[in-house]
């Protein structure tokens, strides 16, 4: 059992929570994910491992409330235990050698990115970071970002926070001024991170995604999260919870990734609605 030693409420949809995990927290790096089961007959989902602090041997997670077990797990308390965490697997992000580095984050992707950018920091590495959101109501991190970040770009859609529009607009300011970076580290919605390597690609910059948003069992049984890879001019199929969950993403199959990604929503949906009235009983 693992006990839920913090919980904070980001936004309406997003909650973070530091877990009791020791010997996770011992090894854990960033780019890295857990499995956790909430209770014993609970399903297993992966959770990108938002932070961790090896003396206090806690590992901390940020996830969005989107279906049963995300519903299940934001219904824990502090003090509450959950029943399994599982980590860390899948691949570190490599940062060696980097000195100048762009991350670009969206919406609950931030959760993934801000590690990468903590970790560029310890490094000594020059950090600009671009977060976006729909809306100030769904800002999450600014503070830790801020922290991380030699330059901080914070953009809404809607422009409520920050500026408005979305995450490639800086990106297309700083490349026609000039400015170039060892890499692109971009973390968030498909759509979002396909535009950004869309913009990267014309300066020839290395780019990389992490293709956690597609993982469902996080073990490479299920074959949700299979990605079709253009390399050195062949199609190849790689897993994004076995190989990656980065990848260079001029590489990625996008297309086919929403696609196959969009079959489960409605599964989601229902499932969520279903614990949620559930809660609801109970309460009565």
């Amino acid at each position: 059992m693992y006990k839920i030693v913090k919980k904070e409420i980001l936004n309406p949809t997003v909650t973070k929570m530091e877990i009791e995990a020791p010997f996770v927290a011992a090894k854990a790096e960033p780019g890295q994910f857990i499995i956790l089961r909430v209770n014993d007959d609970g399903e297993r989902i992966p959770l990108t491992v938002a932070g961790y602090d090896r003396k206090k041997g806690t590992v901390t997670i940020i996830f969005q409330i989107v279906g049963a077990t995300t519903a299940l797990l934001n219904n824990k308390d502090e003090g509450d235990f959950i029943s399994d965490f599982v980590g860390p697997l899948g691949n570190k992000t490599r940062l060696d050698g980097l000195k100048k580095v762009c991350i670009v984050g969206g919406g609950v992707g931030c959760a993934i990115a801000l590690p990468i950018a903590q970790k560029l920091k310890e490094m000594g590495c020059d950090v600009t970071s671009v977060i976006g959101f729909r809306t100030k109501d769904l800002l999450i991190l600014e503070d830790e970002f801020k922290a991380a970040s030699s330059r901080l770009i914070v953009m809404t859609d809607d422009g409520s926070y920050g500026r408005q529009g979305n995450v490639c607009v800086p990106l297309n300011e700083m490349f026609d001024g000039g400015e170039r970076f060892d890499e692109v580290i971009t973390i968030g919605p498909l759509i979002m991170m396909k535009f950004v390597v869309k913009t990267v690609e014309p300066t020839g910059i290395p780019c990389t995604v992490s293709m956690n948003p597609i993982m469902i069992d996080g073990t490479g049984m299920c074959g949700g999260c299979r990605l079709t890879l253009n390399r050195g001019g062949q199609k190849i199929t790689e897993f994004a919870c076995v190989n990656g969950p980065d990848f260079n993403g001029y590489e990625v199959d996008f297309d086919e990734a929403m696609l196959r990604g969009g079959m489960y929503r409605e599964f989601e949906r229902h499932a969520y609605e279903s614990t949620c009235n559930l809660f609801k009983k109970e309460a009565k």
